[in-house]
């Protein structure tokens, strides 16, 4: 085994491995594109992660040997000891919240997880710093820019993504925190940090009286980028909090691909780079299905005034049905489409909903399901929920495919979702919602809305839908209500 170790072997398995497990990642991007191909994807970015660990701990195995044959074991041992009983611990800890995490939970689990990403990158910045090893750069300058990236990606990321954890989880305010110049205060954050980028280079590599120079200006970059990651996410309201979701999540990309330059470990540097990249796309995309400035959005609402309060109207009187009229209703209908939102996903409506699609087709009515980009709380989550509730695929169609097929539907049935199908974003240039392409459900014959009360959606926007002369409000849990509508069904 000594010989084995000390030999060039294991280097060159460990660069095989992580080559196998990279091209896994990109396949596991590629399969996750698609509802047919999700799963193998899933599995793909999973035995990825397995090699890169197997791999990882060999590298560290080697790197942990010793010239001493009495110590040898004993070091190797210790090291593996601490890293796999971590890696026992967070495998335990993250099974249990997989087990026990609901689909309304998702959302601020991941910003959760983006955290964890961030401050990693930024404690393995200080201790590249301290102890840079045999793993930084050889080029000294070179080390400490990496360093201070990583900790800079990485305390933003940190903060950033507790924000839209407490946003998501609704233990903060959705509405945005607006101080007086925060464009200004933001601008003045990065501008001292260029100033103490250049301090730290210049004065990070040497010693003073037992201290390293450089943290003095690295520990203030760290609290300054602290309060602009808090700043940057804290400055966007709720409605914006889809794309807020994977701009932290490409932040947690970043931040990752940092710590691989600092670690001098490739395949980090690939998997951090290839989630920098997928989030910032995928950013980018959200913006443009709500109308949104991607360069807005990255800087905290810049160009607007962040206000989630749109002009107070009087919309009239709304109307009411109940499960029995909406059964009736559907079973005249010829064509009908659901169109569901985050309401479905907290009432766990998915399952009854696929049930009543099941009955209603088995009846001949043709049904299909509008998705809106940013339906729910993270890209993509209704999409997920129906999967769960085995919805045929093809059957579920994006905003654009559906939207001119409306002045052709019978019924449409809104499903908690509210600022998607909100008639003001195309009607009212002054609401905060003006722009945002939205699912024009209002064109079909009849609409069957279904919320709790009459309460605004995240976005804190009356919805003018509701009292339209061809909509019907259908109060309570969503759950509950199509189950009696799905039993009222001749």
């Amino acid at each position: 085994m000594t010989e084995f170790l000390t030999s060039e072997r294991p280097s060159s398995i460990v660069q095989g491995a992580y080559l196998v497990a990279a091209v896994l990642f990109i396949a596991a991007l590629a399969g996750l594109s698609k509802h047919e191909t999700a799963k193998r994807g899933n599995a793909a970015g999973m035995v990825g992660m397995v090699i890169a660990l197997l791999a990882t701990l060999l590298l560290v195995a080697r790197r942990a040997e010793l010239p001493d044959p009495d110590g040898e074991w004993r070091g190797i041992g210790a090291t593996l000891g601490l890293i796999g009983g971590a890696v026992v611990v967070g495998a335990l800890i993250g099974a249990w919240r997989a087990r026990t995490v609901a689909m309304t939970g998702m959302p601020e689990l991941i910003a959760l997880l983006n955290a964890f990403v961030g401050i990693a990158a930024v404690l393995v910045g200080y201790n590249s710093y301290f102890e840079p090893g045999e793993l930084s750069s050889t080029s000294e300058g070179v080390h400490l820019v990496e360093v201070y990236l990583g900790v800079f990606i990485g305390a933003v990321t940190f903060t950033g993504s507790i924000v839209a954890w407490a946003k998501l989880s609704e233990r903060m305010r959705s509405a945005p925190l607006v101080l007086p110049t925060r464009h200004l205060l933001n601008l003045v954050v990065l501008l001292v940090s260029l100033g103490l980028a250049v301090w730290f280079v210049v004065d990070g590599g040497e010693i003073a009286d037992g201290v390293a120079r450089g943290v003095v200006p690295l520990g203030i970059m760290t609290v300054l980028s602290l309060f602009l990651g808090f700043h940057l996410v804290a400055a966007i309201g709720g409605g914006d909090m889809p794309v807020v979701v994977s701009v932290v999540n490409s932040y947690s990309g970043w931040a990752a691909a940092a710590a691989g330059f600092m670690l001098g470990n490739d395949l980090l540097i690939i998997t951090g780079a290839l989630v920098g990249a997928s989030g910032a796309i995928l950013s980018y995309i959200m913006c443009k299905a709500m109308g949104r400035s991607f360069v807005a959005v990255v800087a905290g609402g810049f160009g607007s005034d962040g206000e989630v309060s749109g002009e107070a109207r009087d919309y009239g009187q709304h109307q009411e049905i109940q499960p029995a009229q909406a059964a009736e209703m559907l079973a005249g209908a010829k064509s009908v489409v659901i169109t569901p939102g985050y309401g479905m996903a907290v009432a766990q409506a998915q399952h009854p909903v696929a049930e009543l699609t099941a009955k209603l087709r088995a009846k001949g009515v043709d049904v299909r399901f509008g998705i809106h980009p940013v339906a729910g709380r993270l890209p993509g989550h209704m999409n997920v929920l129906l999967a769960e509730a085995k919805v045929p695929y093809d059957i579920v169609l994006e905003m654009d495919e559906i939207n001119a097929d409306f002045p052709q539907t019978d019924v449409v049935l809104v499903i908690g979702a509210n600022d998607t199908v909100n008639p003001a974003a195309n009607d009212e240039p002054g609401s905060p919602i003006a722009g945002m392409p939205v699912l024009e459900v209002w064109n079909a014959r009849d609409v069957i809305v279904f919320k709790r009360s009459m309460a605004t959606g995240y976005a804190g926007v009356q919805n003018p839908l509701f009292f339209r002369d061809n909509a019907r409000m259908l109060f309570g849990d969503a759950k509950d209500r199509v189950q009696e509508i799905a039993r009222s069904l001749t």
